[in-house]
């Protein structure tokens, strides 16, 4: 009898983590699956090489060919996808949905702005209806073309489980596999994912979430049926508690120059689509290079993923921090590796950077990103610094966000409201916000624990092996 045999997607960087660097993968074979992951074609030989076992098999995303998809019929699909993103339910905290939705009223082509007023009142009825967002649901699924249509002749898969619920270019392939009559499940990778991407791009069977809080934003925010919704935590940081990628501090200091007798300030670039960084470290470099925190210490800057992309002012922002870097005393800057093909910088090849930035930094600073769950995972006391660019990114027709507004998203809320760090409006909120936590490293100890716990719910390395558990459990195959 042939093995069972399932399709995992993973067109990011994350979703390798996710699935091959963690349990997940390697409980689904040990169960005695065959597992066909979808991935980057230029990647398939590399990822062969470094994770192939038996009952692995690598296959091609044809993510051009998806790409080019979704370019027929265009405005049509770019718009069910736009309303789909910003369309979920207002029994939710919409505040990051908003942002997007005047992000693009000033960014996009005059065609799609022009027809922005007729967008919003589509909007608003998608967040009073549940039958709107139903029929928009539906509608989306007009576009299904038969781009691996060989591959499910080929390997029959019992189920289909993809990174997203449709919200990239996975959407075809989850709309192949519904249009087939086969089960299909959606796992969360983003902290914010729930509450930023709204609605499913694909009609999709089941879901796997980090914790309640985020299972209460697929239910009420995107219509998600409670009992397809499942509490499984989050995989990729199961290393972090079993410090498996972490470097010994020596060793980490040594290999970017750090100075072992001075403290380190670790941070990590944030929100770049909406709003420069480097006011943010041109604050902390001063206060560095001048002794104002209280005991010498250094920083170490990370840049974001976004930096990298080929836009001219984030080129130019990353540019800037490398300079000043280069003139500026006990300033270092340390940059995301890449995986490489499309699935970019967020990449597994970065775990033991990270790992070890958060494990050895004795103040950790970012913009509300993902990382501060991170940091706490590792207790670093924690600054969110939102420090205003005097007039944003300065550029026609680039959307830019005040960072002092963004405190109302719903992660950025949950953060402010758990009391799990400190938050800091000005260059002199943030000195006195560093001192402090360089002087009490523990105050907020409690608050971040209870923080993880309320967020990514298993934080005893469990998390692979509950979410295999859980995939196991559609196919008949054990217990979630």
């Amino acid at each position: 009898m042939d093995r069972q045999r399932i399709f995992v997607c993973a067109d990011h960087g994350l979703a390798i983590v996710y699935f091959l660097q963690s349990d997940v993968v390697p409980n689904l074979l040990d169960s005695g699956l065959e597992v066909v992951l979808l991935t980057d074609d230029s990647l398939q030989e590399r990822i062969q090489a470094r994770f192939g076992r038996p009952g692995l098999v690598i296959e091609g995303l044809r993510l051009a060919e998806a790409r080019q998809s979704s370019g027929r019929w265009r405005e049509i699909q770019w718009w069910l996808s736009f309303l789909r993103r910003v369309g979920g339910s207002r029994r939710i905290n919409t505040e990051a949905m908003d942002s997007y939705i005047d992000q693009v009223a000033v960014e996009e082509p005059n065609r799609r702005r022009l027809l922005m007023p007729v967008g919003r009142l589509a909007i608003g009825l998608l967040r009073r209806s549940r039958r709107a967002r139903q029929s928009l649901l539906g509608a989306q699924t007009v576009f299904s073309p038969s781009l691996y249509a060989d591959l499910f002749d080929r390997y029959h898969p019992s189920l289909v489980v993809s990174s997203t619920p449709g919200w990239r270019l996975d959407r075809y392939l989850l709309r192949e596999a519904h249009r087939r009559r086969l089960p299909t499940a959606s796992v969360v990778i983003g902290w914010d994912n729930p509450s930023s991407y709204s609605l499913p791009g694909a009609k999709v069977d089941h879901i796997t979430c980090w914790s309640d809080i985020q299972k209460e934003e697929l239910v009420l925010g995107s219509d998600w049926p409670a009992d397809r919704v499942h509490v499984g935590g989050i995989p990729i940081y199961d290393g972090y508690f079993r410090r498996s990628w972490q470097m010994p501090r020596a060793e980490y200091f040594a290999l970017h120059k750090l100075d072992p007798a001075r403290k380190l300030i670790a941070f990590a670039s944030s929100f770049v689509s909406f709003s420069p960084n480097v006011q943010i470290v041109e604050a902390l470099a001063r206060e560095v290079a001048e002794n104002r925190l209280g005991e010498p210490a250094q920083l170490l800057v990370r840049l974001h993923p976004n930096h990298f992309l080929d836009v001219h002012l984030f080129t130019q922002e990353r540019q800037r921090i490398r300079d000043l870097a280069e003139r500026t005393p006990h300033v270092h800057v340390v940059e995301p590796v890449p995986l490489g093909g499309e699935l970019g910088y967020y990449s597994g090849e970065d775990m033991p950077e990270k790992a070890s930035m958060l494990a050895h930094a004795d103040v950790f600073a970012t913009v509300y990103s993902t990382m501060v769950v991170e940091a706490a995972i590792h207790d670093r006391p924690i600054v969110s610094a939102c420090l205003d660019a005097p007039g944003g990114w300065n550029w026609p027709r680039k959307y830019s966000l005040p960072l002092s507004e963004i405190g109302g998203w719903p992660t950025h809320d949950r953060f402010r409201r758990a009391g799990a760090g400190k938050v800091a409006l000005t260059a002199s909120d943030l000195e006195q916000a560093v001192r402090a936590c360089l002087a009490a490293p523990h105050a907020e100890a409690a608050q971040r624990a209870a923080f993880v716990q309320r967020e990514i719910t298993y934080t005893d390395g469990s998390a692979g092996k509950n979410t295999a558990g859980y995939l196991l459990s559609l196919l008949g195959r054990g217990t979630s």
